[in-house]
């Protein structure tokens, strides 16, 4: 289905910053967008978290964690508010919003905790949010994204964010990410942060890149799930060809073509039989279905120019050249 933007109901516009569209429709909830996309048409002015609760429909709450949210996301900027009205937050929609946040304490008041697994009690928990602002954001913005924390999932945020150095927004990207693929278990979510720390992805553009190539992936493997008709996920040995595959740049048309020859010869799915038919594909620089079909057809043109029909020993032949190309 194909849409048209009605141009002529335009009146008065305003700018929505890029990095909202290429990295965050898929990572805010409803009412984080429609909180940002308000304190966009107000910007300039200052709003209390309750004039943006009746203008959106979320409550105040909502509204306020919405703001701290874009605020670590660095789409939205700060500024003070008057003494004595409860202002979340107001913005300048960031302009310089692709640049990563630089984190005020990056070390809690210079002490080193145990590792999380050594499981910090709730009163070591309190004395490090009392400690840091990082912390207290952290859990804040998590919380609105996971729900309530455990003692658990606070340990582990104390662990990316202390022990595998990964600043505030990062780790905020993360939680937004792995919450996004419906991943919230703190195992999987640390296993993520602790590749990310690894890789040195750790500002919000390396964080946002990395997301880019997982979804890319996914897409890939859900494209090759579809084509092979499979109901289950792969195994890791069928993941770790997939992976080839796709640093390789094969289509999911052209692998989809290599599974229809898999199925004609064995009659079975089976990733090393494909996987061999695609490497010797490359090799003969056939890169498309287009190129694989063109290289049969022209075979077939060639030994049929002459009779208009192969005898057994052509038929024989044929099989063996085209074979080449299976495996």
């Amino acid at each position: 289905m194909e849409f048209k933007v009605n141009c002529g109901i335009w009146g008065a516009m305003f700018g929505v910053p890029s990095i909202v569209a290429d990295n965050f429709l898929k990572l805010a909830t409803g009412e984080q967008i429609k909180v940002l996309l308000y304190l966009l048409r107000c910007s300039g002015k200052v709003c209390t978290d309750e004039e943006i609760s009746a203008n959106t429909g979320v409550t105040a709450s909502e509204a306020e964690e919405a703001v701290l949210f874009w605020q670590q996301a660095n789409v939205l900027s700060p500024v003070k508010a008057s003494k004595g009205n409860r202002i979340s937050s107001f913005m300048n929609a960031a302009a310089s919003a692709d640049k990563p946040v630089i984190s005020e304490e990056h070390g809690i008041k210079q002490q080193s905790l145990p590792d999380h697994k050594t499981n910090l009690s709730g009163k070591e928990i309190a004395a490090i949010m009392n400690d840091s602002q990082d912390i207290r954001e952290l859990f804040t913005v998590t919380e609105n994204i996971l729900g309530t924390l455990k003692n658990s999932q606070m340990n582990s945020i104390i662990w990316m964010y202390d022990h595998l150095g990964l600043k505030k927004e990062v780790i905020i990207t993360l939680i937004s990410y792995c919450a996004s693929s419906e991943k919230t278990n703190t195992a999987y979510i640390e296993k993520v942060a602790s590749d990310w720390a690894e890789k040195e992805i750790n500002t919000l553009a390396a964080a946002q890149d990395e997301i880019q190539r997982l979804s890319s992936s996914k897409d890939y493997i859900s494209g090759i799930m579809r084509a092979f008709e499979m109901s289950r996920r792969p195994t890791t040995k069928q993941s770790e060809l997939i992976n080839q595959w796709e640093k390789e740049g094969f289509s999911i048309e052209l692998i989809r073509y290599a599974y229809e020859k898999t199925i004609e010869r064995i009659d079975k799915l089976n990733f090393d039989y494909i996987n061999k038919i695609l490497l010797s594909w490359k090799d003969s620089g056939f890169t498309t279905v287009k190129a694989v079909q063109s290289a049969e057809n022209n075979y077939k043109k060639k030994k049929g120019a002459s009779s208009g029909e192969k005898n057994s020993t052509d038929i024989e032949e044929y099989k063996s050249v085209i074979n080449k190309f299976l495996y």
